[in-house]
């Protein structure tokens, strides 16, 4: 018998599908290139991938194609945003009740338009709804009470309005920056870093409390007529810029730690508030007649809306898909910036 070879190498959870493919085949094209047999670890938590051939050569050209298809899988959209750097808005009753009488309102009036057409409506059959992760582009997010779906017609087409579009307002937070921390070293990187910079952020911040507005509403994508994502605008109280400086710090220190993508690190920040958004709408099927809502007697009602003034407290590194006691996303790290006094 020949002599074999063996080594291993680490691949992290998150990552392992990867490398194993659609039914193995990412693994089974290895293999069969390399000559190289790749085991996986037999519990899920494990991360030590084994690697047999029959020379070092094959091994090492096993190892190579698996860092490529590694490094490709972490930029690609296929592997999801887990963390971000958010500045929490939800903290602020208020402003979550004003959201949520919004949402409430905003239901109740559709519900109303179209009940004059429900049995029309209903015999070409209701709209399907898009289940997509959440754009990783500068947002922020919000919460709900149970409604009615709602279809608005118009020029024979349907676009729905309904609960899974509007962000939840438990969940309301401007965002920094997003990030793909797939391993518990990353995470506890990205939670040095941002502890290590708290001076820094509060300097640009002048060492003095930071507060601001919402005000009106705005289409990112489309127009209000075929409305994708609806946001609130936000103003820094005084115009100053020093929020910007300080998100700035921020950003500039996570590309500096190599914790953030390429194609984030070149993304330029535009802190705003999203209210709506059709790529959380619910469904087993996305089609082209529910990737986009009606929101033109939105914009009538609250295009001038003033939702408030609001300090912003300080900046979470904020974890998707966890949520801690308050509904809010679960705080890996947090660093607080500076108070506004208390009156009397």
């Amino acid at each position: 018998m020949g002599e074999k070879y063996s080594s291993s190498l680490e691949v992290d959870v998150p990552l392992m599908r990867f490398l194993k493919g659609k039914g193995g085949s990412v693994q089974k094209q290895i293999e069969q290139e390399t000559r190289v047999k790749i085991i996986f670890p037999s519990a899920k938590e494990e991360t030590l991938v084994a690697l047999e051939g029959k020379s070092a050569e094959s091994i090492r050209k096993a190892s190579e194609r698996i860092s490529k298809i590694l490094g490709e899988a972490v930029q690609s959209p296929m592997l999801d945003y887990s963390h971000f750097i958010s500045l929490p808005l939800a903290i602020h009753p208020a402003l979550v009740e004003k959201l949520n009488n919004f949402q409430r309102s905003i239901l109740r009036a559709s519900a109303s338009n179209v009940d004059s057409d429900k049995d029309e409506s209903l015999s070409e059959g209701s709209m399907e709804e898009i289940d997509e992760a959440a754009n990783p582009s500068v947002s922020v997010k919000l919460p709900v009470k149970e409604e009615n779906s709602v279809i608005v017609k118009m020029d024979n087409k349907e676009f729905s309005i309904d609960k899974s579009i509007f962000i939840k307002p438990k969940m309301f937070h401007l965002t920094v920056l997003m990030l793909k921390l797939w391993n518990k070293d990353r995470i506890s990187q990205a939670s040095e870093v941002l502890q290590s910079i708290s001076s820094q952020v509060n300097e640009a911040l002048e060492n003095r409390p930071i507060s601001i507005q919402l005000k009106g509403l705005t289409c990112m994508k489309g127009s209000p007529a075929r409305a994708r994502v609806v946001y609130a605008p936000v103003l820094e109280i005084g115009g100053e810029g020093r929020l910007v400086r300080a998100c700035k710090v921020i950003t500039d220190a996570f590309v500096k730690s190599g914790l953030v993508l390429e194609r984030d690190a070149r993304q330029e920040l535009r802190l705003h508030a999203t209210i709506m958004n059709v790529r959380h709408r619910k469904s087993k099927k996305s089609n082209r007649r529910n990737n986009s809502f009606d929101a033109r007697n939105i914009f009538r009602q609250y295009g001038e809306q003033d939702w408030g003034e609001y300090p912003v407290p300080a900046v979470h590194l904020s974890q998707r898909f966890k949520f801690d006691e308050g509904g809010y996303y679960h705080c890996c790290c947090s660093i607080p910036l500076p108070e506004v006094a208390q009156t009397e």
